[in-house]
């Protein structure tokens, strides 16, 4: 059997290469990002959080492939064992592989909806520039620390979008539940109905607009109905008195006459020309009323532009980035850029106090992320898994401040990059969710299994 031994052998060291190249046990760290963002939000894991997933690992991957390529001169006297070096991978298949990679990634992500596209598209750049550039700069801890971020925000964005149409959401008990703003809000203090309102309020629905709360909620007019006809006796007469008088008419009553002076022309022609201008707010809350993911006329369409998501600060309204995933982003990233710290002397170790800052910084992270504000079984959950993600981390971090050989800080980088697991887990927990905090501790002793094969690092 020797000609079907050879042959798959072959295509063994081949899969083994690409696992070493792409680094496949680190790939358990990535689906955490886009479920601890879901949770973040309150949502339910969708469609758009498998596209979040799904985008995640190819641009996670395409980094790894990007990385060794960009490095391969170094890593030819470092580390000779690694793909490239060793020729067993190609520079211009790892380069190839990276680029479709990417493609891939921002097309999954694309499927998700525009802002899920645009958190990709800045994750992808701040992958690209991390590898050829700011990997051996200052910058570089941050800008991994940003590109997890950005990987949390995805998941956030993606799912929530997705809910938005199909009404998913964690079961009510939940905290996060319990904390969800509606997305329909009319308020209170709204003006009562005017005469001049309701004028507003129909030419608004004709330009396919709200008609709420502007005054009426009769239907509207046939199309062929005259403009002269709906305007109030006391608007259409007003130039004409003024002129009686002696005076200078208002700019409202030259308004209204050259309106009345339509009557030729049916209401939906005047209204389609002049559909393109907003109707005057009085406020912010003026268009609260709007429902998330109506479609409409041009005035409706400004309106939802102008209102966003409920609760979102003005700045994150163009991106629809939702304000509750920010914090486990920041959290998360804060980890990443600690880790990214330890590993800059991996090579070489002496480092102390790389290690010493890491370890304080899970301290600090651990105990933030394990006291929730809201009790209950989710807080239990999250304390639990934040001592898991403390002693994951800390004593690795320990061991090479104890003693910053290349080995243990080598031990150190690989243990602060399989905490991010249960870190991600107490993140789903403390969003609502400890279900899916569990679920993403399940992926532990995937990774450990495989990390015995295929290194992390």
């Amino acid at each position: 059997m020797p000609g079907v031994t050879g042959p798959r052998r072959l295509a063994g060291q081949g899969l083994r290469a690409w696992a070493e190249l792409l680094r496949v046990s680190a790939l358990f760290t990535v689906p955490g990002d886009a479920l601890a963002g879901a949770a973040s939000v309150g949502v339910r894991p969708n469609r758009g959080t498998a596209l979040a997933v799904g985008a995640s690992l190819c641009l996670y991957e395409a980094g790894m492939a990007l990385n060794d390529w960009a490095d391969r001169d170094e890593d030819a006297l470092e580390r000779p064992h690694r793909p490239i070096p060793s020729g067993r991978i190609t520079p211009n298949a790892a380069l190839t592989a990276a680029g479709a990679l990417t493609a891939t990634g921002l097309f999954l992500a694309s499927r998700a909806g525009r802002p899920t596209l645009a958190l990709s598209t800045a994750l992808a750049a701040t992958v690209w520039a991390y590898d050829l550039r700011l990997k051996h700069t200052a910058a570089g801890p941050a800008a991994m620390g940003a590109a997890r971020a950005l990987d949390v925000l995805m998941g956030a964005t993606a799912t929530l979008s997705t809910s938005r149409r199909t009404g998913g959401t964690l079961p009510a008990g939940s905290a996060a539940g319990r904390s969800r703003t509606p997305s329909v809000v009319v308020p209170r203090d709204a003006p009562a109905p005017s005469e001049r309102q309701g004028v507003l309020s129909r030419l608004s629905s004709w330009a396919g607009g709200p008609t709420e709360p502007f005054a009426s909620r009769r239907a509207a007019p046939p199309t062929d109905t005259r403009l002269a006809e709906l305007l109030p006796p006391a608007w259409t007469g007003g130039s004409a008195s003024a002129a009686g008088q002696g005076r200078t008419p208002t700019p409202l009553e030259t308004l209204a006459s050259k309106l009345a002076g339509s009557a030729s022309r049916p209401v939906a022609a005047v209204a389609a020309s002049t559909a393109r201008f907003p109707a005057p707010s009085a406020g912010r809350d003026l268009w609260a009323h709007v429902p998330r993911g109506r479609t409409g006329g041009p005035v409706e369409a400004f309106a939802s532009r102008r209102a966003g998501p409920p609760g979102l600060p003005a700045w994150l309204v163009p991106t629809g980035v939702p304000r509750g995933a920010l914090l486990p982003a920041a959290l998360l990233g804060v980890h990443t850029l600690a880790v990214t710290t330890v590993s800059r002397r991996e090579v070489y170790g002496g480092s102390v106090g790389a290690p010493v800052a890491a370890l304080a910084v899970t301290g600090v992270l651990a105990g933030v992320v394990g006291r929730p504000r809201d009790p209950g079984v989710g807080a239990v959950v999250a304390g639990g898994l934040a001592a898991v993600y403390a002693g994951t981390a800390g004593r690795a971090f320990l061991h090479a401040a104890l003693n910053p050989s290349p080995q243990l800080t080598q031990r150190a980088v690989g243990g602060g990059i399989r905490a991010m697991i249960p870190f991600q887990a107490v993140l789903a927990a403390r969003g609502g969710a400890p279900g899916i905090g569990l679920a993403v501790m399940g992926l532990v002793p995937l990774a450990r299994k495989l990390a015995k094969r295929v290194s992390v690092t």
